[in-house]
């Protein structure tokens, strides 16, 4: 009865979400409210101040994915994956590829069908929306980030704030690390006929100590913005940075260490030997720590 109940709400949720356009133009003092949910609050977020905001489109054609496949064709999607054999998979209508895994002991985590982007390069994000920050992601996504949020909710991830660059009290230089529960991330896909499963960390590697990326994710929880213009809302993760290295103020999962987009350019780049060819399919495991026994 407990996991219909589950579907249900999961399935009312992702109903009654809409898909809001993005301004098509830069606006500066855009005003920032908080970002709507019935399933569990969201920390307060700060007012901004009079920050330079760009914004990409939502209508906006898909970029085409970086780096062509060098005699390699895509790898297809695994069938999801299940932490436990009796857990139970709930897919939503109208949400194709985003699955909620309701595990026996009621804890949950999020199951998102992506696909490979890049395989070589600098990196400032891992999964951004399709059509924004293919260049610098390795995985992009082409569902509405607010609903892999309020889905984080239903999980059992409470949202915190993405980092702080400016006190927004004295309007001076203040940096203070994203916040919210602590998700951990895996990737399960398959390269070369082998299927993997393995920490997302293991895809992003830091030049300078040689090894895969120490840090983890916190469920920073983004923001909402309203256009001045239109009264029009906008989830800002859906700009491009729905999963981020660098530090930015729409994230939505964030890394909670200093790290400036010239320190990401410098020191984090995609490790090509063990990501699947340039638009394989690739399931990405959110896992909320609070959720996790």
């Amino acid at each position: 009865m407990k996991t219909l109940l589950l579907a249900f709400v999961l399935i009312s949720s992702v109903a009654m979400a809409t898909n809001t356009p993005a301004p098509t133009h830069s606006r500066r003092c855009c005003s920032v409210i908080l970002p709507p949910s019935d399933h569990a609050p969201i920390t307060a977020l700060a007012t901004s101040t009079c920050c330079e905001v760009a914004l990409v489109s939502a209508t906006s054609e898909p970029a085409p994915a970086q780096q062509a496949n060098k005699n390699t064709d895509p790898e297809a999607l695994p069938p999801a994956p299940k932490s436990d054999p009796k857990s139970v998979h709930i897919e939503a209508p109208n949400l194709k590829g985003v699955i909620m895994e309701v595990r026996p002991d009621k804890t949950r985590r999020l199951l998102i069908s992506t696909e490979v982007c890049l395989r070589e390069g600098a990196l400032e994000v891992l999964l951004c929306k399709k059509g924004t920050k293919e260049h610098e992601a390795i995985l992009r996504v082409d569902v509405d980030a607010q609903k892999i949020h309020e889905l984080l909710l239903l999980a059992g991830a409470e949202a915190g704030k993405p980092t702080q660059f400016v006190d927004p009290k004295t309007e001076m230089q203040s940096y203070k690390p994203a916040t919210g529960t602590k998700i951990n991330m895996s990737v399960h896909y398959t390269k070369d006929g082998k299927t993997f499963t393995h920490p997302v960390q293991d895809w992003v590697w830091d030049n300078k100590k040689k090894a895969s990326i120490a840090h983890h994710w916190v469920f920073a929880g983004s923001i909402i913005i309203t256009d001045p213009d239109n009264g029009k809302k906008f989830y800002a993760a859906n700009s491009g940075d729905i999963i981020s290295i660098s530090n930015f103020p729409f994230s939505m999962l964030e890394i909670p260490s200093e790290i400036t987009k010239d320190d990401a350019q410098l020191t984090f780049e995609a490790k090509t030997d063990k990501i699947p060819a340039i638009g394989s399919k690739v399931w990405l495991i959110l896992d909320p720590a609070s959720a996790t026994k």
